[in-house]
């Protein structure tokens, strides 16, 4: 595989990890692969399929966004909390289900200073 094609993926796997205080395991559960395959992809040894990549990137954009307003550990706990704003849905789950546009449209509100 070529190291192109895999340093994006190690990228927002390092911003995950470091920004967004998520772990090998959070970003194995919310992609649906083991552990160990995370561990690949985060050494570029493989590369996930390029659906999960463009969510992985949807999801790394929103923690860059959070990390504006909130430590890393104030953004994982929004990440997987029930919001008003999105009907008790979770962001992660949003974004998982291609949905981003939904969580980008409150973090929208919070950079006009509209969100509670």
């Amino acid at each position: 595989m070529s190291e192109t094609l895999t340093k994006p993926v190690v990228q927002f796997i390092e911003k995950l990890q470091e920004t967004g205080g998520l772990k090998g395991t959070d970003i194995a559960n919310f992609t649906g692969v083991s552990k160990a395959t995370v561990s690949r992809w985060a050494t570029g040894q493989k590369s996930p399929h390029p659906k999960t990549q463009l969510i992985m990137s949807d999801l790394a954009y929103v923690v860059m966004r959070l990390s504006e307003y909130y430590n890393h550990e104030e953004t994982r706990a929004w990440l997987y909390a029930r919001h008003p704003q999105l009907d008790g849905q979770r962001a992660i789950d949003l974004i998982h289900d291609e949905r981003a546009e939904e969580v980008l449209a409150i973090l929208d509100r919070l950079d006009a200073d509209a969100y509670l």
